[in-house]
């Protein structure tokens, strides 16, 4: 569904990512792992447009789209919840759920009601502003503005960080909900190693922006765990 091959990625004169390569396949949850500063943002971002590559190429339904703009990607039905949420503070619930709807291939301007199915909170709050809602609450309305866009794969960039742990727990259930009743695949960066075996199948390690160790879930052993994931 979505591949990386050989993608190579520099920052200044950082070299970056180093031959990415990997594939996620439809209906799948993977965990990107490692340690911070190792580029796991770096592939999110340049899934979605918002790094250059230097090389490779990205695809996507067997499309290429290494060269597309960010906004097109959202379009092809791509929904990406960045790291730090990255709400509008000062618009309502209800106007950042919206801009998601900006992205839909079928033009819809109707929030759907799943959204208020899964987030409860998010309807009865729709015009509060999105800066005046906690951290967990504005989690939960990024999350609800990337679904909005309707996509078949869902990527989200450290969605338990600074979140209370009942609120976490929460994000997990409906992650997996999504990805076992709704068949959209999930590609999360996340560094909390329980959460990440709760609700991954599969696994993806960076280390230095190279990919360094993949597989499913159960074999994240000990070994791996102790040389690339603790600090």
């Amino acid at each position: 569904m979505l591949s990386l091959d050989k993608v190579n990625q520099y920052y200044g004169g950082s070299h970056t990512l180093w031959d990415m390569t990997f594939d996620i396949e439809q209906g799948s949850c993977v965990c990107l792992m490692g340690r911070n500063g190792v580029g796991k943002t770096t592939v999110l971002k340049a899934i979605m447009g918002l790094l250059p590559l230097e090389s490779g190429n990205i695809n996507y339904k067997g499309e290429t789209i290494s060269g597309k703009p960010a906004e097109s990607r959202s379009r092809l039905g791509i929904g990406y919840v960045p790291q730090g949420r990255e709400i509008f503070g000062q618009l309502t619930v209800e106007e950042n759920l919206r801009i998601g709807l900006t992205a839909r291939a079928d033009k819809s301007k109707k929030i759907p009601e799943r959204i208020y199915d899964l987030f409860p909170v998010l309807k009865e709050m729709l015009g509060r502003r999105g800066g005046d809602l906690s951290g967990g609450q504005q989690q939960q309305l990024a999350i609800g503005r990337a679904l909005a866009l309707d996509p078949s794969i869902l990527i989200l960039d450290e969605p338990t960080e600074g979140i209370q742990p009942n609120i976490v727990q929460e994000i997990g259930d409906i992650i997996i909900k999504l990805n076992k009743e709704e068949n959209i695949t999930v590609l999360l960066v996340e560094q909390k190693l329980p959460f990440a075996r709760r609700v991954g199948e599969q696994f993806i390690i960076l280390d230095r922006g190279r990919k360094v160790a993949d597989g499913q879930m159960p074999e994240l052993n000990d070994e791996l765990v102790q040389r690339y994931l603790t600090v």
